[in-house]
């Protein structure tokens, strides 16, 4: 890992270097994971190697009621992907387990994206009106997702900034 990590600091310091207006700080893995729920408004973007981003991210979603709940939004140049967190779970497959919130809002963010800002409204109002009656507590592991007719009441909305 020292290895691979100095590659991705000198790399990013290079780059870092380039465009002094953007603060840069490093910070080591734990404490950045400390950091990320005790004070989490310090941070406006985390640039993370896989394992981290993952830890990091599966973290920030234990937070906000688990992977069942959390959007996903890979942009680049060129275009983007966007997914449920937590995967496909094949694990839970015909079980009648699955929460589909993840993936409804991985959806939104797609919409905004493609700029079909008006369609991706009505989904979020809709997932909104139908998380509102649930009574149900927010589903807290991967490994016991919410029913599929009992959404968190916790589910994060999206917002295009």
């Amino acid at each position: 890992m020292k290895l691979s990590d100095g590659l991705f600091l000198k790399s990013i310091r290079v780059v870092a270097a380039e465009y002094p207006e953007i603060e840069y700080k490093e910070m080591i893995v734990d404490n950045a994971c400390m950091q990320i729920v005790m004070n989490p408004q310090q941070f406006d973007v985390l640039l993370l190697p896989n394992l981290y981003g993952d830890v990091m991210s599966d973290l920030a979603a234990g937070l906000v009621g688990g992977l069942g709940v959390v959007p996903s939004g890979n942009i680049g140049d060129h275009g983007a992907l966007f997914e449920a967190v937590h995967g496909t779970a094949p694990d839970i497959q015909g079980k009648g387990l699955a929460n589909p919130t993840a993936l409804l809002m991985s959806s939104i963010l797609m919409l905004d994206y493609l700029g079909e800002r008006s369609t991706a409204r009505r989904i979020e109002a809709a997932l909104e009106k139908f998380t509102a009656k649930a009574n149900t507590p927010p589903t807290t592991s991967a490994a016991k997702p919410a029913p599929t007719n009992s959404p968190t009441r916790s589910s994060p909305r999206c917002r295009q900034k």
